[in-house]
């Protein structure tokens, strides 16, 4: 056999058989003494046996006669980072990065040692490199031309191939990370996303994605934790500010984020988006003025910013005059080449110059442009009203009262939140201002945790572990039910700053699992915010979400859902008297004093005066109605719709009895819910 296929056949014998291979390369030395690649195959098969010493001691000798040889630098780093020598590591790998910079392995490497020795800020810049390195790697390029191809199994095969080679690859892991959630794996993506990070705590694109995926699954407080790590990195970039920013946010800490945006405003202040951030913030706060400065200084440097323009009409106290429609009417014609593109900007403008000709009074104009941004709008997104509505009936004939009874006692006993619940625009937010200027009630915000529980039940149906709704509900047992209300009350934590003892959640889209919410937690307290269905119906359809409420985009659906809600909310009546309190819009700002009375008593609370003063409270309110609700109780929204009723028949058809029936739900509408299923099931 020649020395050269030898040398073959002990290489192919390491990783399997590193015992064999070190007792053919010894032999082999004994016929040629001194030979570089024999030499080091000994050595390779020496660190695979454990022994990192014993080979760190003959590599050093050979790196040393053959400096230049990249693969026995890389051999010795890698036995003196086994062998603990980190500093030999550290002069080795620095060595090797210096001779091929292009390597990523190396980088990683390096920054893991300099680590061990706590040279925290050069393993970062090593990390940095790394990823440098890897960003012009030709199979990584290819997996993510595939990923943005939409060609998820092409990409994923590519990186699970590179994988297998080095399961630890930091960007490897990462990519594959964002295909997993590209397909909606988010626990598989945030697990390869972390993977990523804790290999190399300097990657910072992937410590970036980590903070978002967390906020996305709403996990916060780590969300800060990365975004605080990020915001050390030795490369300053102002999307580190903005990241934390964005998630001190969602933890309710507005003055500080305000403060960053202010101090980002500062060194770069023709950014519009910032002043936009910080006209959100602002806003929150209460404090109007700054905020229509903040929105004017994002349109002042970007005219077209739709975001910007109708953050300014969402002020709804504020009324933009015949200057800014002529500003916004020249938006969207200097956007008319790229409106695909432009798509939402383009909706925006269309929003707020129906919000801006409704105040001048010129209702036919306002409804066109309101009815051109719904339609551009109801394109991008998804919504099927059929089958919703399949999932409220099925709700509807899941939590009976003789459902409830078999179900028996369980759950979390935990008094502490008051759900609002009803559908967006229905005064939901006047309730929650009134509730939390109690001295026992903090206002915390529109919280997801309950959707998200929900959500997770329902993913156990849809992937085929039971074959219905209610049979999946009826499996949960008093301690399933106690864990997951002990969830909620832990999740939802973190938003509770003031140490009063009750706390208000006013998701309004939690009127879907009122049901769950009286399995997990039997002591919670459920306030059902109602307002007339034409105003609350039409006032959602000309009001842009910053997100969900996809219903909303559409006459005809938004009347649909409204029906679907009242059916459900008549059903858990029936099913479970007297466990939601119903607030009549209407009737609170008919009477006020009464209405607020009957409703703390409903709650078990003391009667406080600052309750109707509610105007007077500055705490920070994050819905469309922030401005409304910090003055006092006016009547001109309440038929407000009428001004547009010639236009609405979509919406009256589709309502049809819960008109004339309101406040009292329609004589058939337990029809309704059959007609849903049937609907659904024809389709």
């Amino acid at each position: 056999m020649s020395r050269r296929a030898a040398q073959a056949e002990i290489a192919a014998l390491l990783d399997s058989h590193p015992q064999a291979a070190l007792l053919q390369a010894e032999a082999l030395l004994r016929e040629s003494p001194g030979s570089p690649p024999v030499e080091l195959l000994a050595c390779q098969a020496l660190r695979r046996l454990g022994n990192p010493q014993a080979a760190q001691a003959r590599l050093s000798l050979l790196a040393r006669d053959h400096p230049r040889v990249p693969a026995v630098i890389w051999e010795l780093a890698q036995a003196a980072s086994e062998a603990g020598d980190a500093l030999r590591a550290i002069a080795a790998l620095e060595d090797l990065t210096r001779q091929q910079p292009a390597v990523a392995g190396g980088w990683f490497l390096l920054a893991r040692e300099l680590r061990k020795v706590g040279r925290a800020g050069p393993a970062w810049r090593a990390d940095l490199s790394g990823v440098h390195a890897a960003s012009r790697d030709p199979e990584l390029l290819n997996a993510a031309v595939a990923m943005n191809d939409g060609r998820f199994q092409d990409a994923e095969a590519m990186v699970r191939a590179r994988l297998a080679e080095d399961p630890d690859d930091p960007p490897a892991n990462r990519l594959l990370g964002e295909i997993r959630w590209r397909q909606g794996d988010m626990t598989e993506a945030l697990a390869l996303v972390e993977r990523a990070v804790w290999v190399a705590p300097g990657f910072d694109l992937a410590r970036d994605f980590l903070v978002r995926l967390l906020i996305q699954t709403n996990r916060l407080p780590e969300a800060l934790e990365h975004a605080e790590t990020l915001a050390r990195s030795p490369i300053q970039s102002p999307s580190h500010d903005l990241l934390r920013a964005s998630v001190l946010v969602r933890l309710g800490a507005q003055e500080e984020a305000r403060m960053i945006y202010e101090r980002l405003l500062a060194e770069h202040p023709g950014q519009p988006q910032i002043w936009q951030n910080l006209g959100h913030v602002l806003k929150t706060l209460g404090k109007q003025s700054e905020a229509v400065r903040a929105y004017r200084q994002a349109v002042t440097h970007q005219p077209t910013m739709g975001e910007a323009w109708w953050s300014l009409a969402n002020l709804k106290t504020v009324k933009l005059g015949a200057d800014d429609v002529a500003a916004m009417d020249a938006a969207l014609t200097s956007l008319a080449p790229q409106a695909d593109e432009r798509r939402e900007d383009v909706f925006h403008l269309h929003f707020s110059l129906g919000k801006a000709l409704e105040d001048a009074r010129d209702y036919p104009a306002s409804f066109r442009h309101y009815d051109l941004g719904n339609r551009l709008r109801r394109t991008m997104v998804q919504h099927d009203a059929a089958a919703f509505s399949a999932e409220v009936s099925a709700a509807a004939n899941t939590f009976t009262a003789e459902f409830l009874m078999d179900m028996g006692p369980g759950g979390c006993a935990a008094p502490d939140p008051i759900f609002i619940v009803g559908l967006p625009r229905s005064g939901s937010t006047l309730v929650e201002q009134i509730l939390a200027s109690h001295s026992q009630v903090e206002g915390t915000m529109e919280l997801p945790d309950m959707m998200v529980i929900a959500s997770r039940l329902q993913s156990r149906v849809d992937q085929g572990e039971f074959p219905d709704f209610r049979t999946m509900i009826a499996s949960l047992t008093p301690a399933d039910r106690t864990r997951l209300g002990e969830e909620y009350i832990e999740r939802t934590r973190v938003h509770r700053q003031s140490g009063r003892p009750l706390f208000i959640d006013k998701m309004p889209n939690n009127w879907q699992h009122v049901g769950l919410i009286r399995l997990i937690l039997p002591n919670a307290k459920i306030v059902d915010a109602r307002r007339h269905p034409l105003g609350c119906c039409f006032s959602a359809w000309k009001q842009h979400f910053a997100r969900g409420q996809v219903f909303s985009y559409d006459l005809g659906d938004v009347g649909s859902y409204y029906r679907d809600y009242v059916a459900l909310m008549t059903a858990y009546d029936q099913a479970a008297p007297g466990a939601v309190h119903r607030v009549i819009y209407e009737q609170m700002v008919a009477d006020t004093a009464d209405e607020v009375d009957r409703l703390l008593r409903a709650l078990g609370l003391p009667f406080e005066a600052a309750c109707l003063e509610f105007y007077n409270n500055d705490r920070a309110v994050r819905t469309a109605s922030s401005e409304q609700v910090r003055q006092p109780i006016f009547t001109d929204g309440v038929e407000h719709w009428k001004h547009y009723a010639p236009s609405l028949g979509p919406l009256i058809e589709a309502l049809g009895p819960a008109v004339d029936a309101y406040p009292s739900p329609p004589a058939d509408w337990r029809a309704w819910l059959s007609r849903d299923v049937d609907a659904q099931s024809n389709k």
